[in-house]
């Protein structure tokens, strides 16, 4: 018997050993598209880059990373997908919503794992069953935005407010959940609000043209990746108006916003990549791989253009939003995070 048994745990070892070294030296192949080039998913992406770099060191495999960006042009993604399809990857990696449901049609037959990144609401979006058990070869991060936090942080700011405006992309899946909320908040509050949108840099222009001549007290936009895309060029005009423009992101404020409430998206990145290594490496089955949520506590605040707008400094904002936040944080107008 023990002689059995002895023989049983050297097995065992020799087994375990054996997968180690198969997985020792191996190299995974990562096709990752980006939606576009903005502040947020650059985040996301460079974040995804280095911590797969990390992993592999420490794991002694290699990510052999494919990077591309669609700049928000579908017939431009189909091809990146295909080209990524073509040359067998290993892994897909979706970031944002558009890119996530394209390459969710595109492996339907194929079944090539996909992980998605800065997904807003994946369930509403169809990409999963339920954030709990996604249900089929897709899984990954959401930034869902806490809307009804970042309306709390306008009338904390500004009580009498009697106009919000809705400022997004109606072509944006990410904004649709959020935006709807808004107003239904807003409704119960009693207060008014008129929406205003745009596909492109000139039409979000032109909407803020409007906003501006309307005379909205606050803007709000969720985690809308063509108004992030318009934030440099909007953020003066509503500086000088005075209107404080409330967003679903720090790279908004980051761009020039007056706030940005929501995840820390270098770490959403990180996460991302954690998950990737989990399928590639651990073998865990994106079916059965919860999709990961942040806690949304954080506001930014764009410390060039705070007191312009709302007469307030940082410190005084900071007090007046400290109990409606788990963090309040200065930053400074940049194109791009340091």
């Amino acid at each position: 018997m023990k002689k059995l048994i002895c023989t049983v745990l050297a097995l065992v070892m020799v087994l375990s050993l054996s997968a180690a070294a198969f997985a020792d030296g191996e190299t995974y192949k990562v096709g990752i598209c980006n939606y576009v080039d903005d502040a947020s998913l650059n985040q996301i992406v460079e974040n995804i880059q280095n911590q797969l770099a990390a992993i592999g060191e420490e794991k002694g495999v290699t990510f052999d990373v494919s990077l591309d960006n669609c700049n928000g042009d579908a017939t431009v993604m189909d091809q990146i997908i295909s080209d990524f399809i073509a040359d067998e990857v290993d892994l897909m990696v979706g970031v944002a919503t558009p890119v996530a449901m394209q390459m969710q049609a595109a492996t339907e037959d194929n079944q090539i794992p996909v992980i998605f990144s800065a997904v807003s609401d994946p369930e509403s979006a169809g990409l999963v069953e339920s954030n709990d058990a996604p249900g089929a070869n897709i899984t990954g991060t959401s930034d869902f935005l806490d809307t009804t936090a970042v309306m709390n942080l306008i009338f904390a700011a500004d009580p009498d407010a009697k106009t919000i405006g809705l400022l997004y992309d109606l072509g944006q899946d990410s904004s649709a959940t959020p935006i709807a909320a808004a107003k239904e908040f807003l409704d119960e509050k009693g207060v008014a609000y008129k929406e205003y949108n745009g596909t492109s840099i000139p039409e979000v222009q032109q909407a803020v043209s409007q906003l501006i001549s309307d005379g909205v007290d606050a803007v709000f936009t969720p985690s809308d990746n063509t108004i992030m895309t318009a934030e440099l060029s909007i953020y003066e005009d509503l500086a000088e108006a005075g209107i404080p423009h409330y967003t679903g992101a720090d790279s908004f404020a980051l761009n020039g916003a007056f706030l940005g409430y929501g995840v820390d998206y270098a770490n959403l990145g990180v996460e991302t990549a954690n998950m990737i290594a989990q399928v590639l490496i651990d073998s865990a089955d994106p079916a059965e791989l919860p999709v990961m949520t942040f806690d949304n506590g954080t506001a930014t605040i764009n410390t060039d253009v705070c007191e312009q707008i709302t007469g307030k400094t940082f410190e005084e904002l900071e007090e007046l939003f400290a109990d409606l936040c788990t963090a309040v944080k200065p930053i400074e107008t940049a194109e791009e995070f340091e």
